[in-house]
């Protein structure tokens, strides 16, 4: 168990470093150019664009600006910024081009509320989806077996920022029968208050993919010999279903749900911007219309950790959850 989680932490490393040196290439040894971000209406003369890029350091050699960067994600560094000089602490994920502050700060005092939407969303489109799932599955052929798949298809096939949209403007802006977001300053039960609708509707959008992944798991489950032979020896309907054809079937589910958990603490764009949750999501969107480079970089490097760690708490998790699964 200890070599297999050794391997696999040793094959994370090495993702994350990939993805920060090319990341770094194609931002940093791209055909655009950081230092304009600086340049209010991109107006800066020859003089003050060169003088931006040596407070920089864009006018060192390209190894030595990945080393710096590289190095100050355990040591911190120092930037020059408006003729001072400012030291950023480990770990340094750089300043942003466009309001001076550390991306590491920029982030981490924003990535709570992606974190609770994330929790939230989490329990609706698990609980929602994997009951559902169950249920079509045990009523496999019925009129309710597909009523519920066809919903969900129908569903699921809606372009979400439409329905993210509908359900904003109505249920929040003109009904206002769900709060809207409001910051942790107004208090507990105000912040998440403002939470539940972009969780509802981002729950119940991700749902569907877990009813279908469901159905099809415990459908193929309950096929199983230990099945019909647990059924043979007079256990209940309920403890078949959830102790045994559960439990096998969570597999494929587990592996889905560490990618969605990954990709939403990366950042629910498109679900920030539209409930304007202040969020990584919507910080990376205002610093993508910025073209404000290290906050976009920061943002890449913290969404790729996130996904190799899913991964692997993904992977070790498979032994636990299906007993057919061991760990060489």
């Amino acid at each position: 168990m200890l070599t297999y989680i050794l391997r696999r932490v040793a094959l994370a490393l090495s993702v994350i470093m990939a993805t920060l040196v090319s990341t770094f290439l194609l931002f940093f040894a791209g055909p655009a150019d950081p230092a304009q971000a600086m340049c209010p209406e991109l107006k800066c003369t020859p003089e003050r664009l060169a003088s931006i890029r040596t407070s920089l350091g864009l006018d060192k050699p390209l190894f030595q600006q990945f080393t710096e960067y590289f190095s100050g994600l355990f040591v911190g560094r120092d930037f020059q910024y408006a003729g001072d000089t400012v030291h950023c602490s480990a770990p340094c994920l750089g300043f942003s081009f466009h309001t001076g502050r550390p991306v590491g700060e920029m982030i981490f005092t924003r990535f709570p509320n992606t974190l609770v939407l994330t929790f939230m969303a989490v329990i609706i489109f698990v609980t929602v989806g994997v009951s559902i799932g169950i249920l079509a599955a045990t009523r496999r052929g019925t009129s309710v077996d597909r009523s519920l798949i066809g919903f969900s298809q129908v569903f699921g096939s809606i372009p979400y920022y439409i329905v993210a949209l509908l359900f904003s403007l109505y249920l929040v802006t003109l009904w206002g029968v769900l709060p809207q977001f409001q910051s942790m300053d107004k208090g507990l039960l105000p912040y998440l208050g403002g939470l539940i609708a972009p969780a509802i509707i981002l729950g119940l959008v991700t749902s569907t993919s877990y009813t279908r992944y469901t159905r099809n798991s415990m459908i193929d489950t309950l096929s199983m010999d230990y099945i019909r032979t647990a059924r043979s020896k007079g256990i209940s309907e309920r403890t078949v279903l959830v102790r045994h054809g559960l439990r096998a079937a969570m597999s494929p589910i587990v592996t889905i749900l560490g990618l969605d958990i990954a990709a939403l603490l990366a950042g629910t764009l498109i679900t920030e911007k539209i409930f304007n949750v202040d969020g990584i999501g919507k910080q990376a969107i205002d610093a993508l219309r910025n073209d404000d480079l290290p906050v976009i970089m920061g943002t890449v490097l913290i969404a790729a950790t996130a996904v190799v760690v899913m991964n692997l708490v993904v992977d070790i998790a498979y032994s636990y959850i299906d007993p057919r699964v061991r760990l060489s």
